[in-house]
């Protein structure tokens, strides 16, 4: 286990960014965004994607330094384009563009096509609990080429992990967050238990012929992801891909050289509105930090040292790895050294 500390970390990234092409602003985007995923514990999300950025842009899919743009625009909606450049930086302009717009006329909603991997989509909807209204991002599209997750009842993969989050504003108490994938494990989690020899929980994937398994193995040789609470989940991923790639119009923006098979179809639905629409914020915030108070003091049940609201595992780890340090896998760093070898930066 290598640890760094998130000054570190954060050189690191951005170092090997700009050997592999990216521009200044780019690299100092998704450096941000992969170390605070890591300082989150979200490291499925962190820097375990290094690697596969600087192999995107050595094929294309990435254009390093590109820039986001509106590409149509309401009163209180817009289309941006990501000109194909990191999801990061394409997805914090989407976000900024639909908060300030929010701010203006209450409540907005911005998609986002022609974009990479955006990353954690909690770190958006986190942006939105900061300027006092609640966040929402919806993620889909993955599936069109790279179909990866069967529907409930099926036993052939169709639809992917169409991620969702949710922000919502405290008062003096936390803000409450939640980001997930729609099916019962990420990708990455299935990609580190193969590499790390280890087996998946039961109810996470099938196997190529629709039975459940709990071998990785299994899943990259034709299986696919179930979701999440079964038909209840099921659904929840369909939204998904009706509000991130249908709603937005992505499959109009398709590149066949850009983006890759998983990201090509990506459409990103960013919603924001005030959490004082209808009484004022203080209203508001005492509400939401008495129901967080009587949450957390729900006495725990057996096996657990207490009950947390969405977003305090989050808070309490970025704490502790401030102070500690970010652990980063041995697998992992061996990516990074291999990624940073790649484009001549020596570690």
């Amino acid at each position: 286990m290598i640890v760094k500390t998130p000054a570190e970390l954060d050189a690191l990234v951005r170092e090997v960014l700009m050997a592999s092409g990216a521009d200044e602003r780019n690299a100092e985007i998704v450096a941000e965004h992969l170390v605070l995923a890591n300082l989150s514990g979200v490291d499925t999300h962190g820097v375990w994607h290094l690697k596969g950025y600087v192999d995107a842009i050595a094929d294309g899919l990435i254009i390093p330094t590109a820039w986001p743009e509106v590409l149509s625009a309401r009163a209180n909606s817009a289309r941006v384009t990501g000109h194909w450049t990191f999801g990061q930086t394409a997805a914090l302009f989407a976000m900024r563009q639909c908060l300030d717009m929010a701010e203006a006329r209450d409540m907005a909603c911005v998609g986002l096509v022609q974009a990479h991997h955006i990353g954690r989509l909690g770190h958006y909807v986190e942006m939105a609990a900061a300027r006092g209204m609640i966040g929402m991002v919806w993620a889909g599209g993955y599936g069109e080429e790279a179909p990866a997750a069967v529907p409930y009842g099926g036993s052939r993969s169709f639809l992917h992990t169409n991620p969702i989050a949710m922000g919502f504003p405290g008062g003096a108490g936390s803000a409450l967050s939640f980001d997930f994938a729609t099916s019962a494990l990420s990708g990455v989690k299935i990609d580190n238990a193969r590499n790390r020899g280890q087996n998946l929980p039961a109810g996470a994937i099938v196997d190529r012929n629709g039975q459940p398994s709990t071998d990785p193995a299994d899943f990259f040789d034709g299986g696919g992801h179930l979701p999440f609470g079964g038909h209840k989940g099921y659904a929840i991923m369909l939204a998904a891909e009706f509000l991130g790639r249908i709603f937005t119009g992505a499959d109009a923006f398709v590149d066949p050289a850009r983006g890759g098979p998983i990201l090509r179809h990506q459409g990103t639905a960013f919603f924001a509105f005030k959490a004082d629409l209808f009484q004022p914020f203080g209203d508001y915030a005492e509400r939401a930090d008495e129901m967080g108070q009587r949450t957390r003091a729900i006495p725990p049940a057996p096996g657990y040292e207490k009950v947390q609201m969405p977003g305090d595992p989050e808070a309490a780890t970025r704490t502790e790895r401030q102070r500690e340090g970010i652990p980063i896998a041995a697998d992992t760093w061996r990516s990074i050294v291999a990624a940073a070898q790649a484009v001549g930066v020596h570690l």
